[in-house]
């Protein structure tokens, strides 16, 4: 990202390299136009063995820093001196033994807003165990919702729990703690765990429940599956097209295509299995080329389910650029969008372990990088 592109150019963040959440949380940062340096350990690969395709390192440098070495955390609390956040995501107590905690880097910097990522937040019976997206969304029973009639919870990606609930909310928090500091010019610790973050996620869903309107059983409600009218149907060569005519008008938008008459009332949930079944019998007698066909562009709330390579090349998505080519990398472009101050993408993926140690930590005031590169306190990758 180059220093005039995006709302957050001027902005520099500290990144202490962690996996999942906190790499996309900066490179959120970074797509919006924050300098932002992530401090691997010497000798640290790509996460996928192929720098290129690491996409949640696009857009930001590595500095490599022996933390264990005596001069390690001072070298990093350099780079805090000049920051205006840092952001980690390790265990609860784990960087206050790197001599990294936000007490020492607050002394460091004042100003400086300290994002904490964890899974079961900084306290609590749990704060210390072992956990991954699936277990945290568990907890919070949000996967129980996430399922058919009949059968298990689904397994939703990682997406829900590790970028959902959990770096998306470390952004706002940061953003949030660093628009207060503006006025008070104080910094703070934004506590951001994904089992909080989820919990939020679902808001809508346990005010229904509490509403009345929704059920703990999976597959009899309006959004899981229940309402044969919000779900997904088998097409004749065994693709897929999803139905979301939520509304009454979509909803007669979409019988007035699909070719069928007399189906049962949508309004009687007694009828819901037969409605589904006449649903499902049509979607099958086409493909899902010629039901993109009747149903593309109308309100009807037809879509068909495409594969990622298949989005990329939508009519839709490639117009807007949803999805662009970045050193020979196809992936999601920079988002939301800015009408004065657009985002683009700069830096491919770092060759995580110290690719920018020299050039970086020169470019933010470390003076003396050449000696802490002999010393073997930093690493140039």
């Amino acid at each position: 990202m180059s220093a005039e592109q995006g709302p957050l150019a001027g902005l520099r963040v500290v990144e202490l390299a962690g996996i999942g959440p906190t790499p996309f949380a900066a490179m959120m940062l970074a797509d919006l136009g924050a300098d932002v340096i992530r401090v691997d350990r010497p000798g640290a690969g790509p996460l996928f063995g192929i720098a290129e395709a690491d996409v949640l390192n696009r857009g930001r440098r590595s500095v490599a820093v022996d933390l264990k070495h005596p001069d390690g955390p001072g070298t990093v609390l350099r780079l805090v001196a000049g920051a205006d956040a840092l952001i980690e995501g390790f265990r609860p107590g784990v960087a206050e033994r790197l001599g990294l905690g936000p007490d020492v880097c607050l002394r460091t910097n004042p100003r400086l807003v300290y994002g904490r990522m964890t899974g079961w937040g900084q306290e609590g019976p749990l704060a210390h165990a072992a956990g991954h997206d699936l277990g945290y969304i568990a907890t919070t029973g949000v996967l129980n919702t996430v399922g058919r009639a009949g059968g298990p919870p689904q397994v939703p990606l990682n997406l829900l729990g590790d970028f959902g609930g959990g770096a998306m909310y470390l952004v706002t928090g940061v953003l949030a703690a660093l628009f207060e500091a503006l006025d008070s010019g104080r910094g703070q610790v934004v506590d951001a765990s994904i089992v909080d973050g989820t919990a939020h996620l679902a808001s809508m869903i346990v005010g229904m429940r509490a509403a009345g309107q929704w059920q703990d059983r999976r597959g009899s409600n309006l959004l899981d599956t229940g309402a044969p009218f919000y779900d997904v149907y088998e097409t004749s060569d065994g693709r897929h097209m999803a139905l979301a005519a939520l509304e009454p008008q979509f909803y007669d938008e979409f019988v007035a295509r699909f070719g069928v008459e007399d189906l049962p009332d949508r309004d009687d949930p007694a009828q819901w299995p037969a409605l589904r079944e006449r649903i499902a019998e049509r979607f099958g007698q086409r493909s899902q080329a010629e039901w993109t066909e009747v149903y593309d562009g109308t309100d009807a709330c037809v879509a068909p389910v495409l594969t990622f390579a298949e989005a990329a090349e939508s009519p839709h998505l490639a117009a807007r650029g949803t999805y662009v080519e970045h050193h020979g990398v196809v992936q999601p472009a920079p988002a939301p969008r800015f009408s004065r101050t657009p985002t683009g993408l700069g830096e491919p993926p770092a060759k995580v372990g110290g690719e920018h140690s020299r050039s970086a930590l020169a470019e933010w005031g470390v003076d003396d990088v050449d000696a802490l590169i002999e010393a073997g306190v930093v690493v140039q990758g």
